[in-house]
């Protein structure tokens, strides 16, 4: 599989609804979406690993990677190919040990250089800021400042992910000042047409 960091950074909503849940990813990724991270925080474990089984299959279909939110175990089980966690979940290094050296660690690391630094020494292969701006999906502090971006891009190794309330005009600056990938749920996924969208996110790394 080829794993691009550079790119929008799709992350799903919490949908009970599989089957719109895979219809718009499947436009999404049709669009060239880099990667998929399975987000689903009101869902049952049921239909968490239903959903997760399912776009683990369409991710495969389009040979993207899918990276599932905070539960180690679900992604073990299904073989997907990473896992993300917040500040309050597992510490990195701890996920690292479990998944091994191949697979895929993303760390949010708020707007906190020292956390990202923390981060990449103890094993993620990303790290994410933000939120930057107000999200219509999530609730957070939106402190950011979006000089954070150049800074990191300064001392850090690994890929700089933004996330929050992010847009195609909001994203690109931060895209210039160096973002490897634009992490969005609702300019998606609730937009009148998702692959349209996605192609605006993804004609901003070209």
């Amino acid at each position: 599989m080829k794993i691009d960091m550079k790119g929008l950074y799709l992350v799903t909503p919490d949908w009970d609804d599989t089957a719109r849940l895979l219809e718009v990813t499947n436009r999404a990724l049709e669009a060239g979406a880099a990667l998929v991270q399975y987000r689903n925080k009101t869902a049952s474990d049921a239909l968490r690993r239903e959903q997760a089984a399912a776009l683990l299959a369409l991710c495969r279909q389009h040979d993207r990677p899918l990276i599932i939110n905070d539960h180690v175990d679900l992604c073990l089980q299904l073989g997907a190919d990473g896992v993300h966690v917040g500040g309050l979940d597992a510490p990195v290094a701890a996920v690292r040990a479990a998944l091994g050296p191949d697979k895929i660690v993303g760390a949010s690391c708020y707007g906190q250089l020292a956390l990202a630094r923390s981060a990449q020494d103890a094993g993620a292969s990303y790290v994410a800021f933000g939120g930057f701006y107000p999200s219509k999906v999530k609730v957070y502090e939106v402190s950011t400042p979006p000089g954070i971006v150049a800074q990191a891009k300064g001392q850090l190794t690994v890929p700089v992910v933004v996330i929050g309330g992010m847009t195609v005009a909001n994203a690109r600056p931060l895209v210039e000042s160096g973002a490897d990938l634009v992490a969005a749920i609702s300019s998606v996924y609730l937009a009148e047409d998702a692959s349209a969208a996605v192609r605006e996110f993804a004609a901003m790394f070209r």
